[in-house]
């Protein structure tokens, strides 16, 4: 099951992105909506009754894309992986540059598609809306990696921070453990021989990856993408929120900034029911009481839906 999903924020076109991406990638879906009610209305500025969140699935992997208005635009400094393999499909190449026409429609490359010296086929995309993803012909020849990959660039402030930010994730979250490490090497100014070129690990049983640049880039993280992490019981969300807001920033509805920067959202399991309760006058109330928080207090929200 996965516990950690990419939470997109979208300027009012979350299900016109939700469409595209399944309409383009295969073996993909659109899920469950949920609305803003007058609670949430209230608290973001968007109208009541219009769409909150839009779902979707793209080769099993979730995300859950977000209507919150202009505020945060993405940028590179988070994307995903997409990772084709042809030792294991023989028409790898042909669906990488089919997926990068789709995505290149209305986008920007980032790097070109072509060879690489890390990869036969590789190129890094922004598509229309802004989210980038990195489509690499991969060969792991050992443990196969998933299909889609969320990536961390630590640049500016951050950069050469990548490991102590996995050493961190891994920490924190069990079911972890550090995977390939490629590091910077003499001669490759501005980056400090060392820093991680590229380095993937597990937490929560999901694959991530993480690179340091130090060149000059005019982005950083911000919460356009966040980690949803949903927990348990209170234990697990008090555990996850109080190693990550270490030297971070508390935020409203279980946000945070950690010290890298990277967003997260430590909620409960099962909001989305609660944000679909049929019983309207439950739902403000449990709403009301949920906007009114930084860390969740699940007892609390218990006792607003009267339970």
């Amino acid at each position: 099951m996965q516990k950690i999903t990419p939470n997109l924020w979208f300027d009012n076109n979350a299900e016109e992105a939700a469409a595209f991406y399944t309409s383009v990638f295969g073996n993909s879906s659109a899920g469950a909506l949920t609305r803003y009610g007058a609670e949430g209305a209230k608290v973001s500025g968007m109208a009541e009754g219009s769409v909150m969140t839009v779902e979707f699935q793209i080769e099993g992997f979730k995300f859950i894309a977000l209507n919150g208005g202009p505020i945060f635009k993405f940028t590179p400094a988070v994307s995903f992986f997409l990772n084709f393999d042809p030792s294991r499909d023989p028409e790898a190449r042909q669906r990488l540059d089919t997926l990068w026409e789709k995505l290149s429609t209305g986008g920007s490359a980032l790097m070109s598609l072509g060879k690489y010296p890390f990869s036969e086929r590789y190129g890094w995309i922004q598509d229309k809306f802004g989210v980038s993803w990195q489509l690499i012909m991969s060969n792991p020849g050992g443990e196969e990696r998933p299909f889609i990959v969320p990536s961390l660039l630590f640049v500016g402030e951050v950069a050469g921070r990548a490991e102590e930010a996995i050493e961190l994730y891994c920490s924190v979250f069990p079911d972890s453990r550090r995977g390939t490490t490629a590091r910077y090497g003499e001669g490759q100014e501005p980056d400090k021989q060392g820093t991680i070129m590229f380095a993937d690990f597990m937490i929560l049983n999901q694959w991530f990856a993480a690179m340091d640049s130090a060149g000059p880039h005019q982005f950083t993280f911000n919460e356009a993408i966040s980690l949803m992490v949903e927990c348990k019981d209170q234990a697990e969300i008090d555990r996850y929120w109080d190693r990550l807001i270490e030297d971070g920033e508390e935020q409203p509805c279980g946000w945070l900034k950690d010290r890298f920067g990277v967003s997260w959202q430590i909620v409960p399991s099962g909001m989305k029911d609660v944000l679909q309760d049929p019983d309207l006058v439950k739902r403000e109330r449990v709403m009301k009481a949920f906007f009114q928080m930084k860390k969740i207090d699940v007892a609390a929200l218990k006792a607003a839906a009267g339970k």
